[in-house]
């Protein structure tokens, strides 16, 4: 067989490329201790390898996650220590001021000034923040202050129930927070009490305040308890002379339990055995200015064989009156359509069926008609009127209300009252934390130097230590469950530790390379490479030209 020159380098060419190749990628394999360099490798191994990395980047990432919860549950748990140190503080003092018989009103304003100091250290307490800023106490709304100061004793919670929670394992999500609802919030309180807070919607500037209030009847109040109360600033003019006035009523059933009292800022107001106070100037609202609407230019008109309908809307409600008697006054009219300041009347026409449903429907509406002929709307919706019959087009006595001859009517006096700012009082059997703080302190700076008042002040303080002990014992709970979870976490720990270990294993023993048998393969290969150079360089030169 003939070969070529070119052949005789081409096969060369390929022999001395293949072998450099497998000595480069042994090289490669033995500098990076890896047998799989890549999936071409070994396609089965590299599948397998895949899985098994992302099975150590979950485990790594679940050790990370772990370390933030302990920080988390670490730091949840020095601030709930503190707050009981606290608490027990706040026992001891209310221990001491139960002391009445010995403890002046000076006495009192002087434990009650360190309450205060305390008050404040435990509204930062339950604020804290963690090392991102983020507040622990406020549930999922953890860029939102939980708890802010209303005013007048009364704190309110801004935060959420929610509870953070992180990938421990696999199988495992541990909670590294707790809500200051669950923790300071809902406490059982005592006795029945309440909460207050105003309307969002009120318009004093600067606004006025409602005091965190206490129940100074038990007996009273539990049996209003659990309905709600709501205070609502009237006009001025709701009460001669005029005058800041409010009004309290049963928040779902609308009954009325005081009316246009006159109001006294800072002043006590004493309902179904809550006592509690507003300060500041509530805007008083305003009064409705009725709406009217005048019957038009009168003619005698007989319905009763072809009957008439007006159709009358006030606010969202409409009825449709009918005239079905022969109208031969304005008195006639007045009557049929359902008015008059004394209904029934002696007319006889207040014998129809008509007449009389239509005074209830006019009852509906909220209206009333005079005897004179004017519909009156005292809330100050206004009153529109339509034509609902093509009798009443058709006879001369079409004008019945002012514009009627055009089909329809309406008034524009009318305008509806403005209430004034609301206050709301919600009974509840839960007491928060800074509530009993709080009103502990309220009752202090507010005792006289006689017995019933420090008698007054003895129930509260006995209330007080009792909501002290059942806040205790809800943080002491949370705190052991905080525990609970740092254990979980400990597990956990332990549990990924394991799972790293083994996986690396397997891991290894996929991947690694065996240097043993690399360096003889790293040999052989040297070799191999080595004789296709000797023997390339023999056979480049052979040529005829030599045995010439």
């Amino acid at each position: 067989m003939r070969v070529s020159t070119s052949q005789i380098y081409s096969i060369a060419n390929i022999g001395m490329r293949d072998a450099q190749v497998s000595l480069d990628k042994t090289n490669q394999q033995i500098s990076s201790g890896k047998r799989v360099l890549s999936p071409a490798d070994d396609p089965v191994a590299a599948t397998s390898i895949l899985a098994l990395n992302q099975e150590l980047s979950r485990t790594t990432q679940y050790s990370k996650n772990i370390n933030i919860a302990d920080n988390n549950l670490t730091l949840e748990d020095t601030t709930l220590q503190s707050v009981l140190n606290l608490v027990q503080r706040l026992k001891e003092l209310a221990v001491s001021a139960g002391n009445t018989a010995v403890l002046t009103k000076s006495d009192y304003q002087a434990i009650s000034a360190e309450v205060d100091s305390r008050l404040q250290e435990l509204v930062n307490l339950q604020n804290t923040r963690n090392s991102s800023g983020q507040y622990i106490f406020a549930g999922y709304q953890s860029q939102t202050q939980p708890f802010v100061n209303q005013g007048g004793g009364n704190y309110t919670y801004q935060g959420d129930e929610g509870q953070m929670r992180v990938q421990a394992s696999t199988t495992v999500t541990v909670a590294v927070s707790d809500s200051g609802q669950r923790v300071f919030e809902n406490i059982p309180s005592s006795n029945n009490t309440f909460t207050t807070s105003a309307a969002t919607s009120n318009k004093s500037s600067p606004a006025a305040i409602i005091s965190v209030g206490e129940v100074f009847d038990q007996e009273t109040f539990d049996k209003f308890y659990p309905s709600n109360m709501q205070v609502t600033f009237n006009a001025v003019s709701s009460v001669t002379p005029a005058a800041a006035n409010y009004t309290v009523t049963d928040r779902s059933t609308g009954k009325i339990l005081v009316a246009n009292q006159l109001y006294v800022s800072g002043g006590d107001i004493e309902v179904m055995g809550a006592k509690f106070s507003i300060t500041g100037n509530p805007y008083p609202g305003t009064v409705a200015t009725p709406a009217t609407l005048s019957l038009g230019a009168f003619s005698a008109q007989d319905f009763s064989a072809d009957n008439g309908k007006i159709k009358i809307t006030v606010g969202n409600v409409t009825e449709t009156l009918d005239l079905d008697q022969n109208i031969t006054s304005i008195a006639d009219l007045v009557t049929q359509l359902g008015g008059d300041s004394v209904y029934p009347n002696a007319n006889p026409i207040s014998s129809s069926p008509s007449a009389n449903a239509n005074y209830a429907k006019l009852q509906h509406l909220g209206i009333t008609l005079s005897p004179t002929g004017v519909f009156t709307s005292a809330n100050g919706l206004n009153i529109n009127i339509q034509n609902d019959s093509p009798t009443i087009t058709s006879v001369a006595a079409v004008n019945l209300v002012t514009g009627f001859a055009t089909g329809k009517a309406a008034s524009t006096d009318g305008v509806v009252a403005q209430a004034g700012d609301k206050f709301f009082l919600e009974s509840t059997d839960k007491q928060s934390l800074l509530s009993s703080v709080s009103r502990f302190s309220e009752a202090m700076k507010n005792v006289l130097n006689n017995p019933d008042s420090k008698a007054d002040l003895a129930k509260i303080i006995g209330k007080t230590l009792t909501n002290f002990e059942n806040a205790i014992t809800n943080i002491t709970t949370v705190q052991g469950d905080v525990g609970a979870r740092q254990n979980m976490l400990e597990s956990s720990t332990n549990l990924n530790a394991d799972i790293s270990i083994t996986t690396q294993t397997v891991l290894s023993q996929l991947q690694d390379l065996d240097y043993a048998e690399a360096s003889t393969r790293l040999q052989m290969q040297t070799m191999v490479l080595s004789a296709a150079q000797q023997s390339f360089i023999r056979v480049s030169e052979l040529s005829l030209f030599k045995y010439m």
